[in-house]
């Protein structure tokens, strides 16, 4: 019986199975306090979706939200040290 199939190469590309690079491990890693804080920002709002939200849970978003914008101040101000070198 001869092999109908047609002689090509697999579709799925190969490019996306393997572990990430040690740059990319280093750029999450960079990145964690800025993930975390969006995840408490996260948790905070789903808490208030099936409900009216309290004075307790605007105070925790209100915090949540300051700790996503002070993370990502932190990672900004990392990198443009890092581009300009330190030189202020």
């Amino acid at each position: 019986m001869k092999n109908i199939a047609a002689p090509q190469a697999v579709v799925t590309a190969d490019g996306f199975d393997h572990e990430p690079t040690a740059a990319e491990l280093d750029t999450i890693e960079r990145e964690q306090p800025l993930i975390q804080a969006e995840v408490r920002l996260l948790d905070a709002q789903i808490v208030t979706l099936d409900r009216t939200p309290n004075e307790m849970d605007e105070r925790r978003i209100r915090r949540a939200r300051r700790r996503v914008l002070a993370a990502r101040r932190a990672l900004t101000n990392q990198a443009a040290i890092a581009v300009t070198g330190g030189v202020a």
